[in-house]
């Protein structure tokens, strides 16, 4: 193998670690094969609800070279999101933990951009495009064939040492580097996530139906949330952890060091009646740039409506 590109590939592993990533994997951009069938499945059982862009672009979904002239690589990285502590008033509507702090999308995608920008001037030319979960991109199949974790019953990436409270995010990349292998599923015969799931959207191992998600009807939905759900989404008001939170391999989570993701001073604290009396002046400066602005103040209000 030629010396430059196992140089090249400890530098963007040394660098990711140094921009606070908790993960680096890297595979070779192909056509992603065993996904294709499990995807056209998914579409076909209209396991998507609402979310038509999912059946955008399936052939750039699959393949990252349609993304990106001539990709050899794709850099696949996690950044570790789970917050020291959580809301305080256990009556409060919940949020899910990776909106506590600094919407995401901009973090990740600062991080990317110095990461590329540092190969350029270590490699010399190098083009990519930077990917944070807003492009036709298998994030976590990415994850996985570079051995960065397995995909669980939830459908969601998991890892030996470090759970599952983690973004993923990629950099496809023009140049040749050292190729990861995939890792191993350690789900055994554990099913705490599908039996925990409060409106049964497991349903079956690996498969999530999108549709009956607390996550999908909360943020992704923008009609009313179907009566059939009504007292079954356990107090959740954006978005969801219940299949994080029961996973044994999320034992091993410890805080994250991004002073971005860090909640609102006053988020933490807001008891259930502030929830209920939110108004639109609070949500602005709680969620001033969090990934909550995405259901804007109507939508978080009718999510907590449902709840009552």
């Amino acid at each position: 193998m030629d010396s430059n590109v196992s140089r090249y590939t400890n530098f963007v592993k040394a660098k990711a670690k140094e921009l606070g990533f908790m993960g680096c994997g890297i595979s070779e951009a192909t056509f992603l094969e065993e996904e294709a069938p499990r995807l056209e499945k998914w579409l076909s059982e209209n396991r998507q609800g609402e979310m038509h862009y999912m059946e955008n672009h399936f052939d750039k979904r699959l393949d990252p070279r349609l993304l990106v002239d001539d990709a050899k690589s794709v850099i696949s990285l996690l950044l570790n999101y789970y917050p020291e502590q959580t809301q305080t008033d256990i009556e409060a509507p919940k949020l899910s933990k990776y909106a506590y702090g600094t919407d995401y999308h901009f973090v990740i995608k600062d991080k990317l951009k110095l990461l590329l920008t540092d190969m350029q001037a270590y490699i010399g030319e190098v083009n990519g495009r930077a990917f944070v979960d807003s492009a036709p991109v298998l994030d976590k199949a990415w994850a996985a064939k570079s051995g960065l974790g397995w995909i669980g019953k939830h459908s969601n990436l998991l890892a030996k040492q470090t759970g599952s409270f983690f973004f993923i995010a990629e950099l496809i990349v023009d140049i040749p580097l050292v190729y990861d292998g995939p890792t191993t599923d350690h789900c055994g015969t554990c099913t705490a996530c599908i039996d925990a799931c409060p409106t049964e959207a497991i349903v079956a191992p690996y498969v999530v139906d999108g549709s009956k998600c607390i996550s999908y009807l909360t943020i992704e939905l923008k009609d009313q949330i179907p009566t059939e759900f009504k007292g079954k989404t356990d107090n959740w008001m954006f978005g969801c952890d219940v299949c994080q939170d029961v996973c044994p391999w999320n034992r091993f989570s410890k805080p994250h060091n991004e002073p971005l993701f860090n909640p609102h001073p006053e988020l933490l604290d807001m008891t259930y009646k502030d929830w209920t009396e939110l108004t639109q002046e609070t949500f602005s400066k709680v969620f001033k740039k969090s990934a909550v602005k995405r259901t804007k103040f109507a939508g978080l209000s009718r999510n907590i409506s449902f709840l009552k």
